[in-house]
Formats: structure tokens, C-alpha cells, sequence
């Protein structure tokens, strides 16, 4: 029998799987598998923490106000080796991987790429390196919440990943957490009614009787309450039912619903959209007519121009009356949260009497607008889809802008002194619309004038 807790004890005092394996009297492979189920190894041999503690000294030194250099001189090691283990630098029998998966082999002079350990499927979910960065974070004694902040997630996600992954020491195993969320990961499984034939007849048996589904799911529920096999949602019922449809049973569906549909009927209009947003959206058709004709200054239209694949954005704002431009400058990024702050930033330089409305597209960086109105008192209205002339404005100053930030650029290289400049250049244009007068003398009048 394999003495596992031999194995364990012997690599971490020795930091060798050679030893560990004689100790227990087993192969050096045996214990090396041992050593990868505990998380201390993974398979390709890399350590996740140093078998002598090193490592957990030094991250904990770090955060203590130590600079990289004097806690690795502090622990024993060279900087450099501290300098890695901040990046994220794993060690392995002569070389080193990279977090990127960049293997640096000493030994055979080598530089190539392997692919990293687990696959991220979505953002949803926690990446090895996120599962790592925990690892490192529990050693130093970060909060939970700290620990969410650094990675990006929720401080419940964290929570539940480390007591799920706990093991019975106390300790998260980064590795075999990953390893064990991979396997526990839903796969394509097919329906209860294919597998249970008992359970299929019962609702066969209801579907006979003319029963709905949502009547068979329930009385399921009460004829079997001790019998978890015989529970089924009424949705997995539908599914089957317009799944054989489609199969060419439709006759039997027929049959089996009293709609006697074949398939699922649409809950919206043709042509219908579902809502954009959380908080409900004011539409453009409900814009006073005071603000459609330009009557009223102080009603401003708004939109984003972005950069080179997306990733970088300036926020421009123009008012309808005067054609008046301001620029928000996004070095942070452009979500919803950054570009409502930007907004409410901007807009709160003006004066009262300037802060009528704000009309936008439905673009998803406007998806914390009732903040928005609730800071500034100024209400959204949002266009229609695809119809970009409902801002023409905007649209127009739009294209004046890539005269200046052309299209395909990285935007995030210009500061709010570049914004600013740029905006004062177009502000002083006369307009012909402006009977030649330009946007910073209307808008001068306006404010002296108030």
C-alpha cells in the first residue's frame, strides 16, 4: 500500500522525488503521480510552490514593504529568481516556463511554446492562472476580496473556489483545483426521458390523458416524492417533444399538445427587439419637440469613435444648438462604468442651464445611464437602431474628428491636453449653420448671457 503521507512529508523536506519515492518503498514514478494528485507537482514537473517554503517567504516579505531584491536576498535566492516568481515564472529541471507558455530549456539551448494547462472557455469562469494567482494570494494573507479585485471576479467566486478546493490540511492547490474543475465540467449528457424508460412511459402516459406538461412535472413530483428518478422539469418535457417534431413526429406532437404546435411560438413581434438594458430606455420618439428643433439649447447628442480593434475609444459630446464639441478622454478603457464616469465629469463643468438632455445610440458603453441622469439631472434619450442621423450633429463632428485620431489608430496615445486642443480647433471654426459665427462664441453667449 502506497504511504502517500511519507511521500508528501519526504518531498517537501527534501524538495526531490527520488528520495520521497525510497522513503515509502515505491517507484520513483509512483511517487511522482502521488505528488501530482496532491497538487505539489504538476505533471510536466513544475513546483507551484518552493519545497523548502523559499517562495512562500518571499511573496510574503514582498507585500510587507521589502522590494523584490532585498526579500530574495533575504530568503537566499538570486533577485532574479524573485523577480520571476512575481511574474509568474514557474522552474523546471533546467529551464523555465512563462505564464504565456513559453518553455526556455537551458539544457538543449531551446525556446519553444507549449500550450497552457487549461483552456479558458469563457470569462465566466476562473483560468489556471486565476486559480495561481489565488494560490499566491492565500499565502500572503490577502482577503478574499482583495484576491477577487486582482483578478477580476466576484469575491463570492473566490470563496467558493476555495472552500470547494480546500484540501483536508487546509491548503489550495491551485493545480488540482484546475484539474478538478476541468473534470467536474458539464458535458453534453443526453435527456432523462432517453435514459429512464420508466420515467418516459409515466409522461407518455400523461401526455395520453391530454395532460399539460407542466401538470405531468407536478404530479411526478407528488406520486414519487421518495424517488428522485422520477422527477422531470416541464421545460426538458417541451424539449423532447419539439425535438421529436423536427425528427418527423409531428403528428405525434400534435397529438400529445393541446396547441398542437410543432415548434416553440416567438414571445416578441416581428421585427420586435428585446430590451437593451436593465434600466428602461427612453426613446428617441419621446423627445420633446423643443429639443428636435433646436430651439432650446443645453440638449446635447453623444457617441464614442474608436480606435484600432476596438481597444482604445475618445468620448464626444456636441451640442445641438451652438455645435459646441467637448472630448472625453478614456485612457481606462470604455465600458460602461468608465464612460458613464466620464460623462458625469464632463457634464458637471457646465453651467445649470446647459444641462438639458443627452441623446445616444443604444450602444452597450450606455448601459449605466440612469446613474448618469440621476448625477446629472439630465434625461438619455436613445435612437433608434441603425440610424445613426438621429444624431446628426454628433455624426457630422464624428467625421471631423479622423481628420484628427484617423481610423485603424491606437487612440490611447493622445492625453486630455491632445483632446483638448483638438476641440478648441473645431470650436473655433466659424459654421456656415452658424451664420458664420463659430461654436465657442454661441456658447460664450450663452453662458455671459444667463
Amino acid at each position: 500500500m502506497v504511504d502517500r503521507e511519507v511521500i508528501v512529508a519526504r518531498f517537501i523536506e527534501t524538495g526531490k522525488i527520488l528520495p520521497a519515492a525510497k522513503a515509502s518503498g515505491v517507484s520513483h514514478t509512483t511517487a511522482r503521480r502521488v505528488l501530482v494528485e496532491e497538487g505539489l507537482i504538476s505533471r510536466e514537473g513544475i513546483l507551484p510552490k518552493s519545497a523548502d517554503g523559499t517562495k512562500d517567504r518571499f511573496l510574503a516579505l514582498v507585500p510587507q514593504g521589502r522590494t523584490a531584491t532585498a526579500a530574495a536576498r533575504e530568503v537566499g535566492v538570486h533577485p532574479a529568481t524573485g523577480s520571476g516568481w512575481l511574474r509568474g515564472i514557474r522552474h523546471i529541471r533546467g529551464g523555465r516556463i512563462y505564464p504565456d507558455g513559453t518553455v526556455v530549456d537551458y539544457t538543449n539551448k531551446t525556446v519553444y511554446k507549449q500550450s497552457v494547462t487549461s483552456a479558458v472557455i469563457s470569462d465566466r469562469y476562473l483560468s489556471l492562472e486565476d486559480r495561481v494567482a489565488i494560490a499566491d494570494g492565500l499565502i500572503v494573507k490577502d482577503s478574499l476580496r482583495v484576491i477577487a479585485a486582482r483578478i477580476g471576479k466576484h469575491v463570492s467566486s473566490v470563496s467558493r473556489e476555495v472552500r470547494a478546493y480546500r484540501g483536508e490540511d487546509g491548503r489550495y492547490l491551485p493545480y488540482q483545483a484546475d484539474r478538478a474543475a476541468v473534470a467536474a465540467r458539464a458535458r453534453p449528457k443526453q435527456s432523462k426521458l432517453v435514459v429512464n424508460a420508466v420515467l418516459r412511459a409515466a409522461v407518455e402516459e400523461g401526455l395520453a390523458r391530454k395532460l399539460s406538461p407542466e401538470q405531468i412535472s407536478h404530479r411526478l413530483r407528488r406520486d414519487h416524492p421518495d424517488d428522485e428518478s422520477m422527477r422531470v422539469s416541464h421545460e426538458t418535457i417541451y424539449q423532447a417533444l419539439y425535438f421529436q417534431a423536427r425528427g418527423g413526429l409531428k403528428k405525434e406532437v400534435q397529438l400529445a399538445l393541446r396547441s398542437g404546435r410543432t415548434r416553440r411560438k416567438p414571445q416578441r413581434k416581428p421585427g420586435e427587439r428585446y430590451q437593451r438594458f436593465t434600466d428602461e430606455m427612453i426613446m428617441i420618439s419621446e423627445r420633446p419637440a423643443e429639443v428636435e428643433d433646436r430651439a432650446v439649447p443645453g440638449h446635447w447628442e453623444g457617441d464614442l469613435i474608436v480606435g484600432a480593434q476596438h481597444k482604445s475609444a475618445i468620448g464626444t459630446l456636441v451640442e445641438r444648438n451652438t455645435r459646441y464639441t467637448m472630448l472625453l478622454h478614456l485612457p481606462d478603457g470604455h465600458d460602461a462604468e468608465t464612460v458613464r464616469d466620464a460623462l458625469i465629469a464632463s457634464i458637471g463643468t457646465l453651467p445649470e442651464h446647459l444641462r438639458g438632455s443627452l441623446t445616444w445610440d443604444q450602444g452597450a458603453e450606455m448601459a449605466g445611464h440612469k446613474q448618469f441622469s440621476m448625477a446629472t439631472d439630465m434625461t438619455v434619450y436613445f435612437c433608434d437602431p441603425a440610424s445613426p442621423w438621429q444624431r446628426g450633429s454628433n455624426e457630422n463632428t464624428n467625421g471631423l474628428l479622423r481628420q484628427y485620431f484617423p481610423k485603424g489608430t491606437d487612440l490611447s496615445i493622445y492625453g486630455p491636453e491632445d483632446l483638448e486642443h483638438v476641440a478648441q480647433e473645431l470650436n473655433g471654426r466659424p459654421r456656415k449653420t452658424l451664420g458664420w459665427d463659430t461654436p465657442a462664441e454661441r456658447l460664450r453667449n450663452l453662458v455671459t448671457t444667463q
